[in-house]
Formats: structure tokens, sequence, C-alpha cells
């Protein structure tokens, strides 16, 4: 999903591009197959059109039918959500995210999670004196 166009997908939307993150590709019946309280089936085909229109969603003809699959990769859209989510809750503070997720006491980390932590702090330390 471009990262300029996800802010405006509808929640319908982006449930559709999770879906599609999910599978890969997806035919628009096999899409309304994975939505909860799914709405009709032309319904999801419009929803798929307007998402090629704001260049979320890319197709491909398959006889006689679309298959459809994100314009970008997860980590991609991923990585953009996150940024968002970091502008608009904190103040566009990193540290106040990581704060957040670390001071989360219904979340334990394991020795793993807590070096791969270390270790990118580090790598963020290095890149940052490299500049």
């Amino acid at each position: 999903m471009v990262e300029h166009h996800a802010e405006k997908l509808s929640r319908r939307e982006r449930q559709i591009v999770d879906i599609l993150f999910t599978l890969g590709e997806a035919s628009a019946q096999q899409v309304q197959q994975g939505m909860d309280d799914a709405p009709s089936y032309s319904t999801v085909r419009a929803l798929l059109a307007r998402l090629v229109e704001k260049q979320a969603v890319e197709r491909r003809q398959a006889g006689a039918k679309y298959i459809y699959f994100a314009s970008t990769d997860k980590s991609e859209a991923s990585e953009g959500a996150l940024q968002r989510v970091v502008k608009t809750f904190f103040e566009g503070s990193t540290a106040k995210a990581v704060n957040a997720l670390l001071g989360n006491a219904n979340q334990s980390l394991s020795e793993k999670e807590i070096s791969d932590i270390e270790s990118l702090i580090e790598q963020a330390k290095q890149r940052d004196s490299d500049r």
C-alpha cells in the first residue's frame, strides 16, 4: 500500500488490504470469504476497484476474473503505519512510543526479544554516529 494513500482508506478498504497481505493475492470472491461480516460480492468488487484507483491495490487478469494484490509489501506498509502511529499518538517521538511498548505490564519480553532490541539500539547508535 503506497504510504501516502494509507490514511485515505476506509475501515473496509484497510480490511481488504490486510486480507491481501495475508493471502498474497486473491480474487474478489476470496477477499469476500476472508472478511468478517462480509458485504455483498458486488460491494467487494466496488471496494477493490476503488482501491485500484487509489493505487493501494493492483490487479491482473486471470481468465474471466481479476486477481488482486497489494501495491507494496507488508513490511513497507507496516513501517508507514507505524510512523503514522508515532506521529499521531506520541508527538513524533520514537522514545515515547518505545516507552509505551516496554511499559506495558501485560506483555513480557523474552531474553531473545530483549537481546534483539538491544542490538537494534546499538545499530541506531552506530548509524547516528556515522552522520
